[in-house]
């Protein structure tokens, strides 16, 4: 019901920025949250950042607050994720997610990913 594609990844020189654009198509309004993650390699998944996509509401990766900022075009059903001053830790392929669970809970569609790879 949801799709989403992710773009904006690439290759970025440590401290620099990227942004991420995730585009979602179907029942984008049955989504509760919108959310970012990402997987480095030999790690887990791990959860970057989401939105309420009614209100705008944020909440953030306690490491990552600061330097990261998910956002939403309504008009355009889209999210982004702004990535400042990036370092090498930050390299991974990061998802986009629909958290369609009433209330928030469980993300139930994902994109297919975007690689970001931050060079020292």
């Amino acid at each position: 019901q949801v799709q989403l594609v992710e773009s904006g990844g690439g290759l970025v020189q440590a401290g620099g920025s990227l942004r991420l654009s995730c585009a979602a198509s179907g029942r984008t309004f049955s989504s509760y949250y919108m959310g970012w993650f990402r997987q480095a390699p030999g790690k887990e998944r791990e959860f970057v950042a989401r939105i309420r996509w009614s209100g705008g509401s944020t909440d953030y990766a306690a490491s990552l607050k600061g330097r990261f900022t998910i956002s939403r075009d309504t008009a355009k059903n889209t999210v982004y994720l702004q990535m400042n001053s990036l370092k090498p830790e930050d390299t991974a392929v990061y998802y986009c997610a629909a958290d369609t669970t009433p209330g928030g809970g469980g993300y139930n569609y994902w994109g297919q990913g975007t690689q970001v790879t931050v060079s020292s």
